[in-house]
């Protein structure tokens, strides 16, 4: 079982998905030029760079974490490979079904307490946080992260994603997108006259940064999820000047205070979109009074760019499951498949149903957009029949030149939920509000009984080729193939 980022190091190493950078690389743009090229390829590896310019040996980075690569995920999780996406996204639903709280250990148990920094001691700059892009505002320490936040109303513990610009030695940036748990966690704490007390944790599990990076209810706290994926409580340990539960295997973790009014400047850094789409200004700051770490850190990052952002992979198909979990929760029948697509991050989703009633394309287009899983960002949702892959951009493109009828078949949601980082509102005081495209790509229901027929094989034609692939010397493997001509099975 995998308890913390060197078992998973371990574990990606032993199944060929490890590449170890023993050559010294520069952590201002050479390191995480590197792992963006490298991201580049369909296979891409995660990179374990051992030896950062200026800083002493021991001190390392790891980029591309769960990359591309659906094993990665899988991995992650505690999930056997699987062939396909979509039964990757089955196996994730199942896991989320089932919550375990963390449990609490004495921090001297922590393996994180090997090192425990106070006071004059606090200095985040030893740490090899890279600066990404040329024209980045500084040194971004936090890319792949959990940030942790407490709600005063009612306990809750939230595990989120947010960067972290190195600000001075005892300060990072606490910029957080409108909407966001931490936001709204921290201006509880402001309204009530009252500092936010912040961790900030690198080089974690990798499975809580893959909940970490999920919208999940404002009421359920993150490590219940992980919990539940592993099938064990989370180790976790009380702050040591903070009254916030900690992950104890974490490689580095910062503990710190976010005061109400104080702002330094910060930015600008390329996000997720792929664009400096909000520039440097004035933002809350987490004051750092706690610096937690292991022998030896490794400190975990995730350079954003493009469509090439090393986590969104991971991100996406944890975003696929819980928007399917949404819709089967809300009890929406004949969903088949969900898919968030990797190389739009979070702009594109498509939803195959069986379609079952009038209507029924365009409620699932409408409850996808806007249940808790989908509503961040998503400008796209196109819902396709169950005899297209939604993970398949092809087949789904396929169904939109052949089924859709742009005047008929397009909708338009407006004033939803966005973010500041959406490069396409301007100004930019505008982009915290949104808009969705929902795009019913389905035959058209009132004529499925006679809508053209679609070409397909017969089963036992095709079962037939498949035993003689290798017989006939064709390449890889067989195509899947679920859908056959009526009456046609063997």
């Amino acid at each position: 079982m995998i308890n913390d980022l060197r078992d998973w190091i371990e574990k990606t190493e032993e199944i060929g998905e490890l590449k170890r950078v023993k050559k010294e690389v520069d952590w201002d743009q050479e390191l995480t030029a590197i792992d963006y090229l490298v991201g580049k390829s369909p296979q891409a590896p995660s990179l374990l760079f051992e030896k950062i310019k200026g800083y002493p040996p021991g001190y390392r980075v790891l980029g591309n974490v769960p990359g591309p690569s659906i094993n990665r995920v899988a991995l992650t999780l505690g999930i056997p490979t699987v062939p396909s996406p979509i039964l990757l996204i089955q196996e994730i639903r199942k896991r989320y079904k089932k919550r375990i709280p963390p449990v609490e250990i004495p921090k001297e148990k922590a393996v994180v307490n090997e090192n425990v920094l106070l006071g004059k001691e606090v200095d985040v700059t030893k740490f090899p946080a890279p600066k990404t892009f040329p024209l980045d505002g500084g040194r971004y320490i936090g890319t792949a992260d959990v940030i942790i936040t407490r709600d005063p109303e009612n306990g809750y513990l939230n595990l989120g994603t947010y960067r972290n610009m190195i600000l001075d030695k005892d300060k990072i940036g606490f910029y957080v997108s409108p909407g966001k748990d931490a936001l709204l966690h921290r201006e509880k704490w402001w309204k009530r006259g009252k500092p936010c007390a912040v961790a900030a944790v690198y080089g974690m599990d990798p499975l809580l940064y893959a909940v970490g990076s999920q919208s999940f209810p404002k009421t359920i706290s993150e490590y219940e999820y992980a919990g539940g994926i592993r099938g064990q409580g989370i180790d976790v340990f009380k702050g040591e000047v903070t009254d916030l539960l900690l992950p104890a295997h974490a490689e580095i973790i910062l503990e710190g205070v976010s005061h109400p009014g104080k702002t330094m400047k910060e930015g600008p850094f390329a996000e997720f979109p792929g664009y400096y789409a909000r520039p440097a200004e004035e933002t809350p700051y987490i004051e750092l009074k706690c610096i937690h770490h292991r022998n030896d850190p490794i400190l975990t990052i995730a350079p954003m760019s493009d469509h090439n952002s090393g986590n969104a992979m991971m991100q996406c198909l944890m975003r696929s499951a819980k928007i399917w979990d949404d819709l089967e929760a809300i009890g929406v029948p004949g969903i088949k498949g969900v898919y968030s697509h990797p190389m739009a991050i979070f702009g594109l989703v498509v939803v195959s149903l069986e379609q079952l009633y009038p209507g029924h394309a365009s409620q699932v287009a409408a409850l996808a957009a806007q249940c808790t899983g989908g509503a961040y960002y998503t400008k796209w949702i196109i819902v396709v029949d169950e005899d297209v892959d939604p993970s398949d951009l092809s087949h789904v493109f396929w169904a939109l030149s052949t089924r859709c009828n742009p005047v008929d078949d397009i909708d338009i949601l407006r004033n939803t939920w966005s973010t500041y980082l959406d490069p396409t509102r301007n100004p930019p005081e505008e982009r915290p509000y949104g808009s969705k495209a929902l795009i019913n790509a389905c035959k058209e229901h009132k004529y499925l009984k006679t809508f053209s027929k679609t070409t397909r094989l017969k089963e036992d034609v095709y079962r037939k080729v498949c035993s003689r692939w290798k017989e006939l010397e064709l390449p890889g493997n067989p195509p899947e193939v679920n859908v056959f001509e009526e009456g046609s099975s063997v």
